[in-house]
């Protein structure tokens, strides 16, 4: 029986899309859970039958898919992070840090699966490929652990007995995850100190393409980066509904460090508030819950930018 306190899980980019690399180096994916999967469609007959039965029922076309839950930690997630963005982290010697910004260079990875207290007759190996990052969502709350979920989507699953030929295991990295307690926030280019919650949603819009000859997807058409979000903060003046109201344009930045002072920096230069709601649902204080859509900005050539800094 597989426990999940023994499962592992890991990737490797792929160079074409939908096959892993021979003597392929895993990096370990630190994670929190997974739902990662072989999804089929069916088809079944229509057939009319006098005693009222289905004649038949076949599987048809498959795709990978699901999610990878985790705690968000400093350099364990770039690789897919740079997959999220389709982009790439770029050095900035002058300011210290690297920046990742919203691209169109599509990456794709074999991500292996080890149920390592399964017999190997049981074959214990899970390889999916072809995997790319469909969206991002990441959610900022206090008194809690910074949550980035990845959902993936891809071509086709297959079990094993054994690891790949060749295999080599890299090293998880052992940063501390981060926390809301010592980060920053602003908001329209200023301080803001009663912000409860942010979440973030970046979509890429990946479907499958199906085409007849074949159950897999061909590599999946791709849609636009679409990123969105909400901001919960305290009700305390009128100032941040009057941007609603008005239509008016703002940006929002935040710095999320961890206890060793290694940050990464979230800007979202451009943004619209597409909602305000004080709702009064009991006692206590109110709050303002202040959904958004990110736009493209002309100065950072982007919707977002990533900035990470080592101590």
């Amino acid at each position: 029986m597989a426990d999940a306190s023994r499962h592992q899980m890991s990737l490797v980019p792929e160079s074409t899309y939908g096959v892993t690399p021979d003597s392929p180096e895993f990096t370990p994916i630190r994670h929190t859970g997974t739902t990662l999967a072989l999804t089929k469609n069916t088809m079944q007959s229509e057939e009319i039958r006098a005693d009222r039965q289905i004649a038949d029922f076949h599987h048809s076309t498959s795709q990978v898919g699901g999610d990878i839950s985790t705690e968000l930690s400093f350099g364990s997630f770039d690789q897919l992070l740079e997959a999220s963005l389709l982009g790439s982290w770029k050095e900035d010697a002058e300011k210290g840090n690297d920046s990742l910004k919203a691209g169109t260079t599509r990456r794709s990875f074999s991500v292996l699966r080890h149920f390592s207290d399964l017999a190997e007759s049981d074959k214990p190996y899970h390889m999916f490929t072809g995997v790319e990052v469909n969206s991002l969502n990441l959610q900022v709350t206090p008194d809690a652990v910074v949550s980035a979920t990845f959902s993936m989507v891809g071509k086709g699953l297959s079990t094993a007995t054994q690891a790949p030929a060749g295999m080599k295991s890299g090293t998880a990295t052992t940063t501390s995850v981060i926390n809301s307690f010592t980060g920053t926030l602003k908001e329209g280019g200023e301080d803001i100190g009663v912000v409860t919650e942010i979440q973030l949603t970046l979509e890429n819009g990946i479907d499958p393409r199906f085409i007849i000859g074949s159950k897999e997807t061909m590599r999946p058409q791709i849609g636009r980066s679409n990123l969105s979000g909400q901001m919960t903060a305290y009700f305390e003046s009128a100032s941040l509904l009057d941007k609603f109201i008005n239509e008016t344009e703002t940006s929002l930045e935040f710095t999320l460090p961890d206890d060793a002072g290694n940050a990464y920096t979230f800007v979202i230069p451009r943004i619209k508030y597409n909602g305000g709601q004080p709702d009064v649902s009991g006692q206590g204080s109110i709050q303002l819950t202040l959904p958004f859509q990110a736009l493209f900005d002309e100065t950072q050539q982007s919707n977002i930018v990533i900035k990470r800094k080592a101590a």
